[in-house]
């Protein structure tokens, strides 16, 4: 059989969940680096794989999967030993899958409104944008009420999708421990995981250098 071929880049926080649940069910797989800035996920052989142009987008004996959580909870199911990373359980699942739903519709599109802020150098639009981003980490705070992961004790794939986009935002809006201990303390924890530098701390890098750039260029508008 055939390795599964993951498509994507290094620095999306999506692609970087796919990274960190496939490092910890040991899954041995091709990666492909697309460029998204050149349009190279608009190119008609990408476009005939997935025709939403995303990343990540996955190839498992022929079969094409798109959307980091439906990649992540697919991959756990097929290629991991035991269902611990995304449980059988029905309640379990099911809050599994509300931490999942939660990153794509809450956090990630709060950190989008955070980054285009940013981009537009508009102080009011990050400012506001700051202050929603504050109140999706007092949800996150309350997740973890009943354990120290995101679903109670055990560590699950919602840990590991929430993972990628908050080490991301955190670069720019960074969790106050003060404010938020025990989600500054799930980072923290998070980020000692044996495998979490080459799955996330590589892309991670990479994105705090653009954002480097995207400030000094701003920087040298005004």
């Amino acid at each position: 059989m055939a390795k599964p071929i993951l498509y994507g880049s290094e620095m999306s926080p999506a692609v970087r969940a796919v990274f960190l649940t496939a490092a910890a069910i040991d899954l041995d797989y091709e990666f492909k680096e697309i460029n998204v800035q050149t349009g190279e996920n608009k190119s008609e052989e990408f476009l005939k794989k997935n025709p939403q142009h995303t990343i990540p987008t996955l190839e498992d004996n022929g079969k094409i999967i798109w959307d980091s959580h439906a990649i992540i909870t697919f991959l756990v199911g097929k290629y991991a030993k035991d269902d611990s990373l995304y449980p059988k359980d029905l309640y379990t699942k099911a809050v599994v899958d509300q931490r999942l739903h939660f990153e794509s519709s809450v956090l990630s599109i709060k950190i989008r409104a955070v980054t285009n802020a940013l981009k537009q150098d508009n102080p009011e639009a990050t400012q506001q944008s700051k202050e929603a981003l504050y109140e999706v980490y007092g949800f996150l705070e309350k997740f973890l009420a009943n354990g120290p992961c995101m679903v109670g004790n055990s560590l699950t794939v919602a840990d590991f999708s929430i993972l990628s986009s908050l080490s991301s935002v955190n670069l720019i809006v960074p969790v106050d421990a003060a404010k938020f201990p025990k989600l500054a303390e799930w980072l923290g924890r998070m980020e000692k995981l044996p495998f979490y530098s080459k799955a996330n701390g590589i892309g991670l890098k990479k994105v705090a250098q653009f954002i480097e750039k995207l400030k000094a260029a701003i920087a040298d508008k005004k």
